[in-house]
């Protein structure tokens, strides 16, 4: 019954959605099959909060906004779902935050970690330079698989021009073009 339940929940959700919405992930499965393209995931849920305690430091998990329960299990649903589509996965960077590797970890269970993906929602000067990183990282990506980065809601704005949820993607081409997203839920 509860399983019969979260099908008509999802159903409604996603027959109520505009059709440029549902193609809009239909795009992504595509572009994401055909490989050689670039998935920009935020981090998945967190505590609640913006951005992190003062005096936070990288290095330390304690000092910083992490996954929720909820985003845990958030991170390992998008790493099923990719797989469940049979999309291979390349290579795995994420900004060096807790939130994010957790979450490149739990998807992916592998992670590189990689500055230019560190979020500057605190300081925006290094933004023009990480986001031209980011950008050419992910033009130049020609496989095996889809490159996945894991970053920040401010990252990716700047990159892509796109705001999205926790645990939810973005799918980039080799021209630095967003051909759709991917939502948290099936």
């Amino acid at each position: 019954m509860r399983l019969a339940s979260a099908f008509l929940a999802a159903l409604v959700l996603f027959l109520a959605a505009p059709p440029g919405a549902r193609a809009d992930e239909s795009a992504a499965w595509s572009a994401l099959a055909a490989g050689g393209h670039t998935l920009v995931l935020r981090h998945a849920a967190t505590d609640p909060g913006i951005g992190d305690p003062p005096g936070f430091r990288l290095g330390d998990c304690s000092t910083q906004r992490n996954l929720s329960a909820g985003g845990r299990a958030q991170a390992r649903a998008v790493g099923a779902r990719l797989a469940s589509r049979g999309i291979e996965i390349g290579a795995v960077l994420s900004s060096r935050w807790c939130r994010c590797l957790d979450t490149a970890r739990l998807a992916f269970g592998r992670v590189e970690s990689w500055a230019p993906l560190d979020s500057f929602f605190g300081d925006r000067t290094t933004e023009p330079e990480r986001t031209r990183e980011v950008l050419e990282r992910a033009k130049r990506w020609q496989g095996p698989g889809t490159l996945v980065m894991v970053t920040h809601q401010v990252n990716i704005s700047a990159a892509v021009g796109e705001s999205i949820a926790m645990g939810e993607g973005v799918v980039v081409d080799r021209t630095g073009r967003v051909v759709g997203r991917i939502a948290t839920t099936p």
